[in-house]
């Protein structure tokens, strides 16, 4: 019986280990109640200490909205800086340098009117995306995209010249009105570049199409208007790439001269001293890393977010944490960051309504 009881003895000591006290430590986990009435903008901040995704959404909120709090003149003045950079009014007014990036089926979707909405309103300061990035924005100016579902045959929409991505169905007809846009533009372009020695970068020739394109449903019009770059170093991957194929054999001699946007776009990381850079990334590929990289030229960026279902056990760029981008220099060690596991028009949308757009909407109460 003694055995028995310093057995029990052991096995509940075992069992029932005693624990550090985690009271001030850390978030307790609580979610919102709804006995309090409907309030979004709450439910959205309830969620950081909901646990799980929700919680890194609610990070992701907590981050975005330190970037946007940044100030130069919250950081000690250095001895060597420079008298400009003294002035205390100066100080208040340097904001942290937004890298917004984002694939090309988030503007396919209703995301796009998201990105609109910050480019518009001059909210980010550099755009990454990729071809489709570019051209979907600009053939939603010609014709809609139409919801449809993720289970329809393939080879049925294709005898119906209907194109699928996700549950969204774009027709063929668009990109032929797209072709009878933009192929003029480019001879226009050509012209250009051969009378008057313009040389074309892909960043230029985007402008040029939001410039072309005049419609305010568009946010590559907004980033004409507002003078923000929008990079696309895959600029041939995609329809537009398609178009400049059949414009080369029509009026062969257009060139695309990719080499001074790396210049310029390393050039928005590297000169943004004294600024500080943050990165809002929405996907993988060829945006998330060529944004990481042009940052790593300024030994990291100071904050950052990143949206996507992708995972990290096949090493790929696209799941990365950020810790990984930290191995290369491309994040700081000491940066605040955030990888959220989610759908991003999901939680894009959501994430803009508690950070960006609440703060304009403060702003336009106020001059009220």
């Amino acid at each position: 019986m003694e055995d028995n009881s310093n057995v029990i003895s052991s096995v509940h000591s075992t069992v029932f280990k005693e624990s550090e006290s985690l009271e001030g430590k850390g978030t307790k986990i609580k979610g919102y109640d709804f006995n309090q009435g409907v309030n979004y903008s709450q439910l959205l901040k309830s969620m950081v200490s909901t646990g799980f995704q929700a919680s890194n959404f609610g990070d992701a909120i907590e981050v975005v909205n330190q970037m946007l709090d940044w100030r130069l003149a919250d950081e000690v003045i250095p001895e060597d800086c420079d008298e400009r950079e003294r002035d205390p009014e100066y100080r208040k007014s340097v904001r942290c340098k937004v890298f917004l990036g984002f694939t090309s089926n988030l503007i396919s979707s209703g995301v796009r009117d998201t990105v609109r909405y910050l480019v518009q309103h001059h909210m980010v300061d550099v755009v990454v995306t990729t071809a489709g990035g570019i051209e979907e924005d600009l053939v939603k100016c010609l014709a809609p995209t139409f919801k449809g579902d993720f289970a329809l045959p393939g080879a049925y929409l294709r005898s119906k010249g209907l194109n699928r991505i996700g549950n969204l169905l774009i027709p063929n007809d668009n990109y032929c009105k797209f072709e009878d846009w933009i192929i003029p533009i480019f001879d226009q372009m050509l012209k250009e570049q051969n009378e008057e020695e313009i040389s074309w970068t892909p960043s230029k020739v985007i402008a040029r199409l939001g410039k072309e394109i005049n419609d305010e449903s568009s946010y590559l019009y907004w980033a004409y208007k507002n003078n923000i770059p929008v990079f696309c170093p895959g600029l041939t991957d995609g329809s537009l790439g398609d178009m400049l194929y059949f414009h080369s054999f029509r009026s062969p001699g257009l060139i695309i001269d990719i080499v001074q946007d790396i210049r310029a776009i390393n050039g928005e990381a590297v000169h943004a001293s004294p600024r500080k850079t943050g990165l809002i990334i929405l996907g993988g590929g060829l945006p998330k890393h060529h944004i990481c990289n042009a940052n790593m030229m300024r030994n990291g960026a100071d904050y950052a977010v990143f949206i996507n279902t992708a995972q990290e056990f096949d090493g790929s760029d696209s799941g990365a944490r950020p810790d990984e981008a930290v191995s290369w220099g491309k994040i700081r060690g000491s940066a605040k960051t955030v990888k959220v596991h989610c759908d991003a028009t999901i939680a894009f949308p959501l994430l803009v309504a508690e950070t960006f757009a609440s703060r304009r909407n403060k702003c336009v109460e106020t001059e009220r």
